[in-house]
């Protein structure tokens, strides 16, 4: 079996506990617990991956850059996330912020009136996908999409569909 992966003195052990509780984000953190768990605990990187949640890969990738590059090499930006947008976090927060209570208070919430909401902030039109977008990144999975008009009343009267559909009793 292979030995546990060995961590570069970057830091003594206080200065590196340290480290890790001033992670910013839980990304941050399990980075550098990491490198925490390799060094204090001499834990193999299968058994860190489970415990993490991560990929094998993952750890190791993260060992070899703390190694190669120092503590920095973890506080990195990522590859995905939001690239543009029309409005910041906080701008969003406080559009959905009145939502919010009117949904504690037991009142439905449409989206197409957080859309209007929405293009009135920005003075331009949405589409429907950026609101439910939105939603999402906010975590607001109990909005479905709601139609504006009421449904159409299915036909009582079905002889006009049994004429059409049995070709014998069409009258020519």
């Amino acid at each position: 079996m292979r030995p546990p992966a060995e961590i570069k003195e970057w830091h003594n052990a206080t200065k590196m506990f340290q480290w890790l509780q001033s992670a910013s984000d839980e990304k941050t953190y399990k980075r550098r617990l990491v490198i925490w768990l390799t060094h204090t605990s001499k834990i193999h990187a299968r058994k860190i991956a489970e415990l993490l949640s991560v990929s094998t890969q993952a750890v190791w990738l993260w060992i070899s850059q703390y190694n190669k590059y120092g503590p920095k090499a973890l506080d990195r930006q990522g590859r995905g996330g939001k690239r543009w947008s029309f409005l910041t976090a906080e701008q969003e927060d406080k559009i959905l912020k009145p939502f919010i209570e009117k949904i504690k208070t037991g009142q439905p919430v449409k989206p197409a009136i957080i859309k209007k909401t929405i293009e009135k902030e920005l003075n331009k039109k949405v589409s429907m996908s950026y609101v439910y977008r939105l939603l999402s990144r906010h975590n607001w999975s109990g909005i479905i999409a709601q139609s504006t008009t009421p449904a159409k009343q299915a036909p009582t009267d079905y002889t006009g569909f049994q004429k059409l559909s049995r070709p014998w009793l069409r009258s020519h």
